[in-house]
């Protein structure tokens, strides 16, 4: 794991429903992110944000894909800045933003381990599947698409942004904390091979059990592991800002465990945070429970 950290805003929400997202990247820069890694001892460049088109500003495009172009344009220029960030030996702490972010920084990061004829893993954390594709989608919102895209199903604009397709193999990718999936979704989830863990699992077994697997499958064989966390993984209570939330998700302790095992795993190549919603949010909680969450997954300790 890079020692130096280079953060990364993506104002987006060109991808839900519900605005606000757009300003998860500020919320989590008021929230002293940039001090508390610091803290940490690791040296940490902050380059601002990817230029994002509003959605005031142009048409929705497709029903089944609202702004996919705008969303394709700026995951490409995302795609670039990581590759640039891991080509200098830094990790890229991207800040999002609504979820269809992931589909250019996993292209980034496929993109430059696939120079190297080396794959990435993937640790996914979210109360949703995120594995809708146009076809499918019972809203047409692209922050319900990205990890079906990275996994090569879904419009080309996103599916074919690394280069080689899938961006990343099903078989190496981890879905953590879900408990909201569209019926369509399901389908999806099981013809693709990807490894899901509901909520069911975390309470049956424990997020030690499920996470040391999670990492086990993201690993294996590959270079190392992209994690992107959605903060609606977060039960609401702990995590009440976030753009769509369901109940029933995971503790404080819970996550924390999550992140801190990632940390010990010493392979996270990449870290995405994202759907974090100020507007609906309460004295910035849900912000500064995502820095904490980025100092486990970037190794603070209790003890």
């Amino acid at each position: 794991m890079a020692e130096k950290i280079r953060i990364i805003g993506v104002p987006m929400d060109l991808g839900a429903s519900r605005r606000g997202v757009d300003m998860g990247p500020s919320a989590l820069r008021v929230a002293g992110l940039q001090a508390r890694l610091k803290q940490l001892g690791r040296q940490v460049e902050d380059i601002g944000n990817v230029a994002v088109r509003q959605p005031e500003e142009q048409h929705y495009g497709e029903k089944n894909a609202k702004y996919l172009e705008e969303i394709a344009e700026t995951c490409k220029g995302l795609a670039e800045m990581v590759r640039k960030t891991l080509d200098a030996d830094l990790l890229p702490l991207v800040l999002g933003g609504d979820h269809s972010i992931a589909v250019g920084t996993a292209a980034g990061a496929a993109g430059y381990f696939q120079k190297q004829s080396k794959r990435l893993g993937m640790i996914w954390l979210d109360a949703h599947g995120d594995m809708n594709t146009p076809e499918s989608s019972p809203s047409g919102n692209v922050h319900g698409m990205p990890l079906a895209s990275i996994m090569g199903y879904g419009p080309p604009e996103l599916t074919e942004l690394a280069g080689a397709k899938p961006t990343i193999e099903p078989r190496n990718v981890a879905l953590v904390g879900v408990r909201d999936l569209d019926s369509k979704e399901r389908r999806l989830m099981k013809e693709s091979g990807v490894h899901v863990f509901t909520m069911r699992d975390i309470d049956e077994r424990g997020m030690r059990d499920v996470m040391a697997e999670a990492l086990r499958f993201a690993g294996d064989d590959t270079a190392g592991v992209a994690v992107s966390l959605d903060m609606d993984f977060v039960d609401p209570s702990d995590a009440p800002g976030v753009g769509t939330p369901v109940r029933g998700g995971v503790t404080y302790r819970e996550a924390h465990l999550a992140m801190e095992m990632i940390a010990d795993s010493r392979s996270m190549i990449s870290f995405e945070l994202v759907e974090i919603n100020p507007v609906i949010d309460l004295h910035n909680t849900t912000a500064t429970l995502g820095v904490e969450l980025v100092l486990s997954g970037l190794g603070k300790k209790i003890l």
